[in-house]
């Protein structure tokens, strides 16, 4: 039996190789009368004909040309994969033109719908009786079986599946993270330009929530256009590589993923403490993508480096239990390397998973940022990666964020078991554009620890629901839940203002004045001016005010902390500050300019006054030096400021590889010296190349 199944599979495969091995070109209506042997023309005269009536040459625009590699998918629909030309204007001129085309009859391959591809290159402006120059490419379609597809008489299955591997296609990677829901690392610098296009007045962005979407800002950035902006003319493979490309590519109809190799090498001078700095990160980025629902990213870093002292102080003070030195701010724990240098590892991944176009559900390790500021007072990526699983809900004018964390007290006071303390946070943020103008912003969190086998709390789980409430159910002195708004208001299409309020303790002596304790609050107020006096140049003003003991808690491990990091801004609580910054794109070029000037608070930490002035998230408030009375910057207070400059050139724009030099001068003078902060001067100076997908906040 199974011979006789055998047989007549074989004489039906070569029959139907015989009689339908054709590859036919989509029909357009006006070519369904014509022989097989004349489609090919038809298709590309009808198709000239199509776009000349639909093309509308720019007026101030000469005679041009443009090369465009499209295809004809399985539903008979065109779809412009890459359009080149030297005038912009003629790019979206034909891309409106190939939009307006009709469905058609599908191309086909032994009697089953497929696609097909197709390159051309046509002179602009369309004019009657002109043709295309065509390229005659090999067609992303399955190939006939050959005879040894049926030579396994034993099984069916066998002769069906023999193939599978040879008609797999890989090499179809057309920018198609440029259209996913993938992750865009957080770059101040590179998200500049995205935010100038996502706060013009009218659009429903909200710019808040960061990290972003390459979805997300294409819907109002032409991110294909911008890398097409800077792609270099290279023709060998490495050069392509190194300038353009990602190094590592593959797709096919339903998925695509890349791959790059990166570093973040830099090489600097203290020249105050005297101290060769260096930094010497070696990392690989995938990223990928499934279907339409399915991304994921992962980036894996190891690195040793040695920076200026002050830099050096603020790893050591931040030193966990167990005998590591350090942590640095923003990475992670960090092992002895020997001679000041700190040997830390880092690791970020996500799945994202997106059911409807209204929902995104997000499981990852990494890094969130809330705010339109350079700083948050509610979340920022001060603190190492943390584990997390993200809702997000984007619909009418609101986008809603929901996130589930797991977060840790590496302090020795808490470890247990040579285990650091878990502690969990829930947050809610509601973004809503109240008008083409306006939008405002609501947040709430509470922080719980993982004390009495308590676990992830699942009061806290219902994605809607007032904080306050469950705290108060659950135990106020086993949380901790912190409110707050946030506001932004475009006055023009390129100046944007806005800002945070925060409070950390509702009650009616925080609201009382006096300067109670209590008063745990902090606000921001913001300015940025986009494409000020000349296209590409940003110019940004920010005052952050934060009063004392705000994030913090009696019960020091509730803090709003992650690993001995603030969870907002990296100074913690008790300062002000009003910080300048510049930033400058020009094609591959940049340049940043920034100064901040503050007063900060900290702890007198002698013999006589151990006391906690509020500058220390890590310290109890229940040691506080006044019950009334407290002020901003109370206690050892210092003075600060930090001077920036930067320039750098963009290598390659697909991985974010720059080359860089870097000027940093920093002056804090404490009323006492003391093992917290001294009395210093910081001249540092650094070059290096960087894979830039992570901050660095040496502004501290």
């Amino acid at each position: 039996m199974r011979s006789i199944l055998s047989l007549i599979f074989i004489l039906s495969s070569i029959t139907g190789i015989a009689q339908a091995s054709i590859e036919k070109f989509p029909i357009f209506r006006n070519c369904e009368s014509v022989s097989s042997s004349e489609l090919s023309s038809c298709f590309y005269e009808e198709l000239y004909v199509q776009l000349q009536n639909n093309y509308d040459h720019p007026k101030d625009v000469s005679s041009s040309s443009a090369t465009i590699r499209f295809e004809v998918n399985k539903e008979g629909e065109f779809i412009v994969i890459t359009l080149d030309s030297k005038e912009q204007d003629v790019k979206n001129e034909l891309r409106k033109a190939f939009n307006s085309l009709p469905k058609i009859t599908p191309p086909s391959y032994n009697g089953n719908p497929t696609f097909m591809q197709f390159v051309i290159n046509t002179p602009v402006p369309l004019v009657s009786g002109g043709s295309f120059v065509t390229f005659d490419e090999k067609q992303n379609t399955a190939s006939p079986a050959k005879n040894d597809v049926v030579n396994d008489l034993d099984s069916i299955a066998f002769a069906k599946a023999n193939n599978d591997y040879q008609g797999i296609k890989s090499n179809k990677y057309t920018n198609q993270e440029l259209l996913s829901n993938a992750i865009i690392p957080f770059s101040y610098q590179r998200y500049a330009p995205y935010e100038a296009a996502m706060n013009k007045i009218g659009t429903n962005a909200h710019s808040s929530i960061k990290p972003y979407t390459f979805n997300q800002v294409g819907a109002y950035f032409d991110l294909e256009a911008q890398r097409s902006s800077l792609t270099e003319e290279r023709t060998t493979w490495l050069g392509r590589k190194w300038w353009n490309e990602h190094f590592f590519r593959v797709a096919g109809d339903d998925y695509w993923f890349v791959i790059d190799p990166g570093v973040d090498l830099q090489l600097g001078k203290d020249f105050d403490a005297d101290i060769n700095t260096f930094n010497n990160t070696r990392l690989a980025m995938v990223n990928g993508g499934i279907g339409k629902q399915i991304t994921f990213g992962v980036t894996i870093q190891e690195s040793q480096g040695r920076f200026a002292d002050y830099f050096n102080r603020e790893i050591t003070l931040r030193a966990p239990d167990g005998g590591n030195p350090g942590i640095v701010p923003g990475r992670g724990i960090a092992e002895d390397g020997g001679e000041n240098i700190y040997d830390y590892p880092v690791a970020t991944g996500y799945i994202n998973y997106k059911p409807s176009k209204y929902f995104d559900l997000q499981l990852g390790h990494g890094q969130h940022f809330i705010g339109d500021g350079y700083r948050s007072l509610i979340l920022s990526d001060n603190s190492m990666p943390f584990p997390y699983f993200k809702v997000n809900a984007n619909f009418w004018k609101l986008n809603y964020t929901v996130l589930y964390t797991s977060l840790r007290d590496v302090r020795s006071e808490v470890t247990a078991d040579d285990s650091f303390r878990t502690k969990f946070m829930t947050f809610h943020y509601l973004s809503w554009n109240a008008t083409k103008r306006l939008n405002i912003g609501l947040f709430e969190s509470v922080l719980w620890q993982d004390d009495n086998q308590r676990g992830f709390d699942f009061n806290y789980i219902n994605p809607i629901i007032f904080y306050q409430a469950i705290e108060l159910q659950t135990g106020s002195r086993g949380g901790n839940a912190l409110i707050g708004a946030t506001a932004k208001y475009k006055f023009t299409n390129r100046v944007t203002g806005y800002g945070q309020l925060v409070f950390d303790e509702f009650s009616s002596d925080a609201v009382a004045g006096g300067g109670s304790f209590k008063n745990k609050s902090a606000f921001q107020l913001g300015v940025k001016w986009q494409n000020a006096f000349i296209n590409g140049l940003m110019l940004q003003a920010e005052y952050n005010r934060v009063r004392p003991f705000t994030y913090s808690h009696n019960s020091i491990v509730l803090n709003y902390g992650n690993s001995n990091q603030a969870l907002a801004h990296p100074w913690g609580a008790n300062f002000y500050e009003m910080i300048f910054i510049g930033r400058y794109d020009y094609k591959r070029w940049y340049g940043i300019g920034k100064v901040i000037l503050g007063e900060r608070g900290y702890d007198i930490l002698s013999n006589t006054d151990n006391l906690a002035y509020g500058g220390n998230i890590y310290t109890s408030e229940d040691n506080r030096a006044f019950e009334n009375g407290n002020e901003v910057a109370q206690g050892n207070t210092a003075s600060y400021f930090y001077g920036q400059l930067e320039a750098g050139y963009l290598i390659n724009p697909a991985s974010n590889l720059k080359v860089y030099a870097q000027l940093i001068y920093r002056d804090i003078s404490p009323q006492v010296d003391n093992v917290r902060v001294v009395d210093q001067s910081t001249t540092w100076f650094n070059i290096g190349l960087r894979t830039d997908i992570m901050n660095w906040s040496y502004d501290r």
